[in-house]
């Protein structure tokens, strides 16, 4: 687990994160959501101790006991992989190169790569500074799920990827990470992966808007789908036939949560989506 306790974090003058308390548990594949320039990435790189807090804490509780991010300790590093969204091009072979970096993670395994580069259609023969953007970046994506390690963090991971190679991408997320795995995923393709995250991290400027499972956001509010606007809407939008709404679920019926309405309502209420998910 990874524990996020009034988390600050500044570029000079210009703050950034602001009060940011998170707890990611094992076993979930969070949605990092949020508008651009809110910290994201920054969040990101504060987990994968690349930057180092203003104030406030990160803190890993692990095997090893409690470690921070910023420490740069060589059992937490052996725990994390960090797939950013531009990814370096290496003038070898993908094969070689997997081979030659996997050896800083203890659990890599270059089977599983060697058969997630073919799942995904890449060969692994094939020199990295020779592929397209998306070849390459399913070359990192493979690298990132074989090295097993406990925390994955992704930004933006399916930029460049054709829709055959999202839904593998999709696969083998699922299939590669199991109850002692956590992983981040920063998006702004919800559509993409809408399938997959469970919880959801909405952020704002200095805030955290929503934390939360689907089952508690369908508990919470409820998706329509239908051809007249209910009066309590906090969002809608005209689809052919009809529309998409977002309404407090106050008859407590069941719905599939629509990831974009949800960002899309929480933007346009944020007090009171806040509100709504702060009362237990």
């Amino acid at each position: 687990m990874i524990e996020i306790r009034n988390l600050e974090f500044s570029y000079g003058s210009l703050p950034v994160l602001k009060n940011i308390n998170l707890k990611l548990e094992p076993g979930r594949i969070y949605g990092l959501l949020g508008e651009n320039g809110v910290g994201k990435t920054t969040l990101l790189s504060l987990l994968a101790g690349l930057k180092k807090p203003k104030s406030g804490s990160i803190v890993s509780f692990g095997e090893d006991g409690e470690s921070i991010p910023f420490d740069r300790g060589v059992s937490y590093l052996s725990d994390i992989c960090y797939l950013q969204d531009e990814v370096y091009a290496a003038a070898e072979k993908a094969g070689r190169w997997a081979r030659s970096r996997g050896k800083f993670w203890p659990k890599f395994d270059f089977v599983l790569f060697d058969r997630l580069m073919s799942e995904l259609e890449v060969d692994a023969d094939a020199k990295m500074n020779k592929m397209s953007a998306g070849q390459l970046k399913k070359t990192y994506i493979c690298f990132a799920l074989a090295t097993k390690a406990r925390f994955i963090f992704m930004d933006e991971p399916t930029n460049a990827l054709d829709i055959p190679s999202k839904s593998a991408f999709r696969k083998a997320l699922l299939t590669c990470t199991d109850e002692q795995t956590t992983v981040v995923i920063s998006t702004h393709q919800v559509r993409d992966l809408e399938n997959v995250i469970d919880p959801i991290i909405i952020l704002d400027r200095q805030d955290v808007l929503l934390n939360a499972g689907l089952d508690r956001i369908a508990d919470k509010l409820y998706f329509d789908y239908g051809s007249s606007l209910n009066p309590s809407s906090l969002y809608s939008e005209q689809l052919p036939g009809g529309f998409i709404q977002v309404y407090p679920n106050t008859m407590k019926q069941d719905s599939k949560v629509n990831i974009e309405a949800l960002f899309n309502a929480v933007h346009k209420n944020k007090e009171t989506l806040k509100a709504l998910f702060a009362d237990e």
